[in-house]
């Protein structure tokens, strides 16, 4: 019998889960399907961001089943290394994400940045600073090297995801604004 290697352990565990969420956990949870139709114009619904996070934990299991197998099942610490490197990154992202716009909002006078969140500039303030610090930090780190050119690719992943996200519907807010 072979031997289950921690690639394809890891990727069945994520199909698995992906698989559940999208058809257990979501349906039972929210009320609206993935874009739902109302006075004429569509909006997103409660199952389309879950249920998007659902598809790329989907793909990523499928990556790792047809990953490159390799003989060494235990970490290294430079696994180790690296998944803290990416988590502190992370941490420093999404507090970025969740300061900067209340910051700049006071420090352009406004009283609560509450009644500004869904306003431009002010709803993508955090959102690019603290999403571009994040891609950007995971970029050079990976290529071992700061680069105009991972700034590049943070603006544009940023920008995209303000497109396909906020730009179709009014009603959605971005992250952290839902919560400010």
């Amino acid at each position: 019998m072979r031997k289950l290697s921690a690639s394809t352990a890891l990727g069945v565990g994520c199909i698995a889960f992906a698989l559940i969420l999208a058809f257990i956990w979501i349906p039972l949870d929210t009320e609206t399907w993935l874009v739902e139709r109302k006075r004429g114009r569509y909006i997103a619904g409660d199952s389309l961001a879950p249920t998007l996070a659902a598809g790329f934990i989907l793909i990523a299991g499928v990556m790792l089943l047809f990953e490159r197998q390799t003989l060494d099942l235990h970490p290294t610490r430079y696994n180790l290394a690296f998944i803290g490197a990416i988590s502190i990154f992370g941490i420093v992202g999404i507090l970025l994400m969740r300061w900067t716009g209340p910051i700049a909002a006071s420090l352009f006078g406004a009283d609560e940045y509450r009644l500004l969140r869904d306003t431009a500039p002010w709803k993508y303030i955090g959102f690019v600073i603290g999403g571009g610090t994040m891609v950007f930090c995971i970029v050079s780190f990976v290529e071992q090297r700061v680069t105009w050119r991972a700034l590049w690719i943070a603006l544009v992943a940023v920008v995209v995801i303000i497109a396909l996200y906020d730009l179709p519907f009014d009603d959605v807010l971005l992250p952290p604004n839902g919560d400010v």
